[in-house]
């Protein structure tokens, strides 16, 4: 009986700690001391849309192009941190990171489809645009999520880089697991944003069906950049892109060997390499 209550005290207390561990984000304040360590100065941005609130973040000039990141899951702007001090990039474009709904600071925890998770983004992208070109940058789930922003916004959209992308429906496992830790208090011990990635990831089920039609209504540039070894999301994801991108101004592959999926902290230098090359193009 001890034990029992023992193991029940523990349980409350990390359901009562749970939400504020391993939020994968950073406060504003700690993000701009870290890059004015480095002599760089992060902007950091709050848009109200639809009674939400988006949380981004800018370095660079707005007399340059945009690169404009789209973070996995879970995860925040942050995950692009090193890329947006960058001092090569910083060069050549003006670079924004977005949490995307649900995760870092636009509305923690209150995970949405991708299409109302686009409606949300989309408006952000008006709102920096500078007349200049805007290339989306995703990873991972961030991947099928500029697609459908490309879809939605084609007059603005020069390029799109998927970063590991889950975009083909038949790669996608079933992962019955994901609802009962969703629908029955299993979910008040998952910690931090797991919680909300594991909602998103429970919709993302069905909003891989949905982007189906959204492939043939981006008319930019592609780039699709996989890690050969790819467990979580497998290199069939880059066969399935190309084949439904039949409207794509061009599709460019590459292949990253040995790389597994977190390509983007492995294998900057490659992905910077690709990077450079959207101003030429």
């Amino acid at each position: 009986m001890k034990t029992l209550i023992i193991l029940g005290l523990l349980a409350v207390v990390w359901a009562l700690i749970a939400p504020g561990c391993m939020s994968f984000r950073i406060s504003d304040g700690e993000a701009r001391k870290k890059f004015e360590e480095k002599g760089l100065k992060l902007q950091t941005f709050y848009l109200k849309v639809n009674n939400r609130q988006m949380h981004y973040v800018q370095t660079g000039s707005d007399s340059l192009p945009t690169i404009f990141f789209v973070h996995g899951s879970p995860g925040s702007w942050n995950a692009f941190m090193d890329y947006m001090g960058d001092k090569d990039l910083l060069q050549h474009y003006r670079m924004i990171s977005v949490d995307r709904p649900g995760f870092g600071y636009s509305n923690y925890g209150k995970a949405e489809h991708l299409d109302v998770q686009a409606q949300l983004i989309s408006p952000v992208l008006r709102e920096i645009n500078n007349n200049k070109s805007v290339y989306l940058v995703g990873h991972s789930l961030g991947g099928p999520m500029v697609v459908k922003l490309a879809a939605d916004n084609p007059d603005i959209i020069d390029a799109i880089v998927i970063l590991s992308g889950s975009v083909d429906p038949k790669e996608e496992l079933p992962e019955k697991w994901r609802k009962p830790l969703d629908k029955t208090p299993l979910n008040y011990f998952i910690p931090g944003s797991f919680r909300p990635s594991n909602r998103e990831l429970m919709y993302f089920k069905q909003d891989v069906y949905d982007l189906i039609e959204d492939f043939a209504k981006v008319k930019c540039r592609v780039y699709l950049i996989h890690g050969e070894k790819d467990k979580w999301v497998p290199p069939g994801n880059v066969t399935y892109a190309k084949q439904k991108l039949t409207n794509a101004k061009s599709v460019d592959t590459l292949i990253l060997k040995g790389s597994n999926h977190f390509i983007p902290w492995t294998r900057m230098n490659d992905i910077k390499e690709v990077l450079m090359k959207l101003k030429e193009e």
